[in-house]
């Protein structure tokens, strides 16, 4: 593993991403865009942009030699980020508050896909991408079922039905259908396959969009003096990366694959923590302070959590 290469990609990644929160905010300081709309963007991006980003990361080639590896990747991923859970709700049991949920969610939720996916790609090519894949569909999953039952604050029949309503989730469905494609290898046309990879690559610039209209719209200076944030923020950052180290070292789940879940668990808070406050009326604030403040930390972070993991082997 390359440390410079991986200083040089992660803090690539986090400018553009800044850069992209910075055209939000001054779009809506310039006017050329008001507050209200985060609620347009945010639907279309839960509704459209993710589920195409879904089904464009199952659009891979499948390599039988390594389906040993797929299959490490697939127990390591699914362990890493139900103990990332676990230790989110057993970390908060004892705290109360309206956004308690949404803080949860920021702190099991990493935002693998802008920060993870670029990293993993440029250090281990296309064999890492398919172990970033197996590891993306078992986060969608958790993150569609387990993450949105955390925020759902719906109650009596809604709430009975929130497994129905789950199922009916854009994204969900995507993977479904992602995973068909991907295990059938179905060849999918181009003149198909073009308009998801394109919706696909709307995912990081409307994420990050929808942040920089939600700063530029509130004042994030008492948040940011909150405990609260900064104790998601270190759960988030360390104590989940670390005991994701800490199962694969135990497991021996070492190499390529312990590397790439390791990384991908070890990235900041979820996009799509600002984007599901808006949705479920959580502070949003709070969720674009979570956002903004570990992705800054990323840049440290990450090569840190390279390091450790070379030395894992």
């Amino acid at each position: 593993m390359n440390e410079g290469n991986l200083v040089a990609i992660t803090a690539q990644q986090v400018l553009m991403m800044f850069l992209l929160i910075l055209t939000g905010y001054l779009a809506v300081r310039g006017r050329l865009l008001n507050a209200e709309a985060r609620q347009g963007f945010s639907s279309l991006l839960v509704n459209l942009v993710v589920p195409a980003m879904i089904i464009n990361s199952y659009l891979i080639e499948f390599d039988p030699e390594i389906l040993s590896n797929l299959v490490r990747t697939a127990f390591a991923s699914a362990a890493v980020l139900v103990i990332g859970l676990c230790i989110a709700l057993l970390s908060t049991r004892k705290k109360t508050g309206p956004d308690q949920p949404i803080l949860r969610f920021a702190m099991t939720f990493s935002n693998a896909g802008y920060m993870g996916f670029p990293l993993i790609n440029a250090l281990f090519g296309a064999e890492g991408m398919l172990y970033a894949s197996i590891f993306n569909t078992f986060f969608n999953l958790l993150i569609w079922t387990a993450g949105i039952a955390l925020v759902d604050r719906s109650s009596g029949a809604a709430k009975r039905n929130l497994v129905v309503e789950l199922i009916k989730k854009p994204a969900l469905l995507a993977v479904a259908v992602g995973l068909v494609l991907y295990l059938g290898q179905i060849p999918v046309p181009y003149l198909i396959a073009q308009p998801i990879s394109l919706l696909a690559g709307m995912n990081t610039p409307l994420s990050m969009l929808i942040t920089g209209i939600i700063i530029a719209t509130s004042d994030l200076r008492p948040v940011i003096r909150s405990f609260q944030l900064w104790h998601a923020i270190l759960i988030r950052m360390l104590i989940i990366p670390a005991a994701s180290f800490l199962f694969c070292l135990l497991t021996g789940t070492g190499g390529m694959v312990g590397a790439v879940v390791i990384l991908l668990e070890a990235c900041p808070c979820a996009a799509l923590t600002s984007v599901l406050a808006i949705q479920y009326r959580y502070s949003e604030q709070l969720a674009a302070g979570l956002v903004v403040l570990s992705t800054l930390l990323s840049i440290a972070a990450l090569p840190l959590c390279a390091m450790f993991v070379q030395m894992m082997g």
